[in-house]
This record gives C-alpha cells, structure tokens and sequence, in this order.
C-alpha cells in the first residue's frame, strides 16, 4: 500500500508514496523549514566555547505553532515565566536545530528515493533516519494541529473530522490524518510491530 511504513529487509523502514504524496510531504516540510527560520551562521571569529554556550531567546514564540512546537518548561506558578525564559535561553536553539535536522533528511530522503512504478517514490531508511523522520513527522503534525486548532475535546475533534469539502481546512485536516498514518506505522516498524 501507497504512503505507509513497512519493515525493510534489511533494518530501517520502507516508504512507498505516489508522486502527489512525495509532492505534499516535501512541500509541507518545506514550509516547516521556512516557519523553523534559517540557521544563525556563528560568527567564525568567535571562541569556540562561546558559541556552544551562546544564548537563545527568552520569550516565548509569538506565532501559536512555534509556540507548540517550543512550549514553556515550566507551567502555571509563581516563578514559573522567569525559570521558563532561563530554561529556553539554554535549549531552544539546539532543539531549533534538532527540528531543522530532521526535517531536513525528511526532505533528502524524498528527494533521494528512487523511482517505482507508476511515477511512485520508494524509500528506504536506516535506523537513524527513521528517528529524523518520526520527529519531523511529529513537528508537522504538531504544527498543523495548532493550525487547525484540533483540541482534545470529542465534539470539536469529530467536528473537525467531518469538515465538508468546501471548508479550506479540508486539505489541512487530511494531510493532518495521513500524517497521523505515517507517524503510527513508523513507530510500529520501529517498535518491530
């Protein structure tokens, strides 16, 4: 079947998709890539040291998906703005690139499958690729989630669900759903399921 995870022979995970599956996961990872934002080039004259302990921001992402997909540490209390602020400064650049790693071999990946039957892109991935995968995987969902607003109430949930297609959320919801496929079946190929 097109666009699930199967186990590969020899370890890792295979992924069959068609062209417009291939076409839709790349350019929702691309614009992924684009929302993460580009790499802070370090300055090549600054210590070594220095760059790796370098400062992230403080404040939280202004935008309801990166806020997602960067959450405060620490919840609700008296101090709990201030140690989530230290917290982000030490980690959210790290885990900024940690996201854009994954999505980037998610996108290499596409583009160095290779060519199946019927316009189809085949897939096959290591170990490692397959963990860049499941977390690119989740980032997208996370962030078309957020997008659409998807919450863990039942009546909202199966609203959304059974949107008539002419509602411009109808892509975004289906995409969120397939993605919610890809995900699962990764993980049970990965869990030897």
């Amino acid at each position: 079947m097109a666009g699930l995870f199967e186990p590969a022979r020899h370890g890792g995970a295979s992924l069959t998709l068609d062209a417009v599956e291939a076409s839709i996961l790349r350019s929702l990872t691309v614009q992924m890539l684009e929302l993460l934002g580009p790499e802070d080039e370090p300055d090549e004259d600054a210590d070594p040291l220095a760059r790796l302990f370098a400062e992230g921001p403080s404040k939280p992402p202004a935008d309801p998906a990166l806020a997602r997909l960067f959450p405060d540490a620490y919840g609700e209390g008296d101090d709990a703005a201030e140690h989530s602020a230290e917290f982000r400064r030490y980690t959210e650049n790290d885990l900024r690139t940690r996201k854009r790693d994954d999505a980037l071999a998610l996108v290499r990946g596409i583009d160095g499958g290779s060519s199946g039957r019927k316009g189809r892109v085949v897939l096959h991935l290591k170990a490692e690729d397959c963990r860049h995968w499941l977390g690119a995987l989740n980032d997208l969902r996370l962030t078309l989630g957020t997008r659409l607003d998807v919450s863990d109430d039942p009546e909202e949930a199966e609203a959304l669900y059974r949107l008539p297609d002419e509602d411009p959320r109808k892509p975004l919801m289906m995409a969120y759903l397939w993605l919610g496929g890809l995900q699962e079946t990764l993980l049970d190929v990965l869990m030897g399921n």
